[in-house]
């Protein structure tokens, strides 16, 4: 999850502001007026591949459906159920498509402020119960699988906590609400710093962003928005060494500090939201993480049904 270090120029939104896309001023408010009970449903895609030296020597195709219900409002917060479910995935590594299995027909309960932006999830430790109990029946049909114990091990890590839950197992929900709760200026630029979380147990990343409002589509009544994230890749690059150091995962071949390859992690995001309710219409999220000939993509496409 990413938390906010310097963000000068944004600013939250006064309670008394309704209208949301202003031509007037081309400024648009992204605030959820949500109802209770209200839902809308999503289909979602995420590709996953590796290229290397132009050729993509791997490959995921998945997709799920989740249905996005307000259960509870008031004048502060909402509450808003996730409920995935009819997952499928393009793989053939059986052992991945055992485990995308788990989070199938699963609810997590996210919290977010008036304005819609993300606070937390409310019921991890239910997710996490589930899950553990789901991955417990995993393991005799994996049993044949080499290191599979490690491998469901490392999974359940990402569930094991709630801050785990909500830096590593909700990203399309932090997609859905990246916008939430700022007014943007058309041909303004917001910039800043933020922390996103370090899985190798160490400090927060130290993260570049940029955030600008790119259209307005007055007679559509809604507007797309941008996003640019970039990780410091000393301090990435610095955690990814020291882990794979500490792990022994390659034995006496490990090459010392200044010839081990920097890596660069990028994340553009771009979302269409409707101007009077914020729910998202369309929205496209791509990660980059690159290390001399060898990038990982992972991107994950969001459409109102």
């Amino acid at each position: 999850m990413n938390k906010l270090l310097v963000f000068g120029t944004i600013f939250l939104l006064s309670s008394n502001l309704f209208g949301q896309i202003s031509v007037k001023d081309s400024t648009v408010q992204v605030i959820g007026y949500w109802s209770k009970l209200e839902t809308q449903s999503y289909d979602v895609t995420y590709d996953k591949y590796k290229v290397k030296s132009k050729d993509t020597i791997s490959r995921e195709l998945m997709k799920y459906e989740v249905d996005i219900k307000v259960i509870d409002s008031t004048e502060n917060s909402y509450i808003i159920e996730w409920f995935y479910k009819n997952y499928s995935i393009d793989t053939e590594n059986e052992l991945v498509r055992k485990l995308t299995s788990i989070t199938n027909d699963i609810s997590v309960k996210i919290k977010t402020d008036e304005y819609g932006a993300f606070v937390e999830v409310v019921n991890w430790q239910e997710v996490s119960d589930y899950l553990g109990k789901i991955t417990e029946t995993l393991k005799n049909e994996l049993k044949d699988i080499p290191n599979h114990e490690k491998i469901i091990a490392n999974v359940m890590n990402i569930y094991s906590s709630k801050e785990s839950i909500e830096a590593n197992a909700i990203k399309d929900a932090l997609q859905f609400y990246k916008f939430h709760g700022v007014k943007y200026k058309l041909g303004e630029e917001l910039t800043g710093k933020l922390e996103t979380s370090n899985n190798f147990g160490g400090k927060p990343f130290e993260t570049d962003v940029h955030y600008s409002l790119d259209e307005i589509n007055e007679t559509d009544g809604n507007s797309i928005l941008r996003s640019n994230e970039v990780i410091n890749s000393q301090e990435l690059t610095d955690a990814t060494y020291n882990y794979l150091k500490k792990s022994g995962t390659f034995g006496d071949k490990f090459p010392p500090r200044n010839k081990f390859p920097s890596l660069t992690n990028e994340t553009n995001t771009a979302s269409r939201i409707h101007g009077e309710t914020g729910w998202i219409i369309y929205s496209i999220e791509t990660k980059t993480v690159t290390a001399e000939e060898t990038t990982n993509i992972e991107e994950r496409i969001m459409e109102l049904k």
